[in-house]
């Protein structure tokens, strides 16, 4: 039974309740729920972090349908790990956090925008006007996974949480993970939702090089290298420090290659440092700054902030995944550098945790079929 004043039922002729306005829907915040679940009790969250959000919705027994719970929803996630362990303990919790994430202004129907809908299982909803059936995780990277939510949220928070990251092997030893294989499709499938859809393009000064990725090959110096992978960086300048960072693996190092990387992660109208290499010349639409090291006063290096980049990436991959990274999956791998490097000034470990969370219901469902292609390996084996 619902406690007069804080819901309005409005029901339609498929009896589901209608959303109404968050200001309508809520004058308080909700964070109190009898054991029964028959009704919500509204109150102020009392949490330590202070008011979270605001909750309206109808729980009713089990094995009846639910109507669906609305979020509105800030920028709110757990700052240590017992917080996160006392959040996300029951996959119920889970859902309703990512369903905030996914649908920040409540719910609505992907066939028919409509907004009536119930709660008919653990994470599945009905439409109320074209009866259409959806989860939560439907067209996420969590779509088709067996492995609980709990653990999913356990797996994004020590990814996120290191400053090297997590390999493989550490994040089954870690979570208890039955096989590699699970650990590794998981790490694989979140490092795909590293990337923000639309995100900004570097501006202002950034400087590019590239750099090679491999074992030793016999014969081949810098450029010469053919079984090596090539990287490219780009490095906004950012006062004194070093600003974000974009990067990508090139399948060579013609000019069309490397001017392709530029009008994709760098604005137009930038200035572009890069070294004197011939196939440089001839960018259009940027402000091309050529450097030359035989022009360099003594003691001086050319490009000083993507070297650096460079070096700590080398270094990443060698000390966390041990040079074990196959060429195919070598993208994803960058992604996730480049994400924790861009987000290395957050005062919390949580923001990166949120940030994850947030582009994982953004982005398409990662069929596993699509991680275990045949690939060439190199330095190590697959990873």
């Amino acid at each position: 039974m619902i406690l007069r004043g804080i819901l309005e039922q409005a029901r339609g002729n498929n009896g589901a309740y209608r959303r109404r306005g968050h200001k309508e829907r809520c004058a308080s915040y909700c964070d109190t729920r009898d054991r029964d679940r028959d009704r919500v009790v509204h109150g102020r969250s009392r949490g330590p972090e202070g008011p979270r959000f605001c909750k309206i919705g109808v729980f009713t027994r089990r094995h009846q349908p639910q109507d669906v719970v609305f979020w509105a929803m800030d920028e709110d996630y757990p700052r240590t790990l017992l917080e996160l362990e006392r959040r996300f303990c029951t996959e119920e919790a889970c859902v309703e956090y990512l369903a905030a994430l996914r649908w920040p202004g409540g719910w609505a129907c992907p066939r028919c925008a409509g907004a009536d809908a119930r709660s008919i299982r653990r994470t599945r909803w009905l439409c109320g006007h074209c009866r259409y059936e959806m989860s939560v995780t439907a067209g996420t990277i969590f779509q088709d996974s067996h492995v609980p939510l709990t653990i999913w949220f356990r797996a994004m928070w020590q990814i996120t949480s290191q400053k090297n990251g997590m390999s493989a092997l550490g994040l089954q030893r870690v979570l208890g993970l039955g096989s590699y294989k699970t650990a590794w499709a998981m790490l694989h499938k979140l490092r795909r939702a590293m990337v923000r859809p639309g995100r900004d393009r570097l501006d202002g000064v950034v400087e590019v090089d590239e750099a090679y990725w491999s074992g030793e090959e016999t014969g081949a110096i810098g450029r010469g290298a053919e079984e090596k992978a090539l990287i490219i960086v780009a490095e906004e300048e950012g006062g004194k420090g070093i600003g974000r960072i974009r990067l990508r693996s090139m399948p060579d190092a013609s000019s069309v290659s490397k001017h392709g990387f530029i009008q994709e992660a760098i604005a137009p109208g930038s200035t572009v440092r890069t070294d004197g290499w011939k196939h440089d010349l001839g960018l259009q639409g940027y402000v091309h700054d050529r450097q030359v090291q035989s022009h360099q006063e003594a003691g001086e290096h050319l490009l000083p902030r993507v070297l650096g980049v460079i070096a700590l990436l080398k270094r990443w991959l060698q000390g966390t995944h041990q040079r074990a990274i196959g060429q195919q999956h070598l993208d994803t791998y960058l992604d996730e550098f480049a994400f924790r490097f861009n987000r290395r000034r957050s005062k919390s470990r949580g923001k990166l945790f949120y940030r994850l969370a947030q582009q994982a219901v953004q982005v398409g469902r990662v069929p596993f079929a699509t991680l275990v292609k045949p690939q060439p390996v190199v330095s190590g084996g697959v990873k």
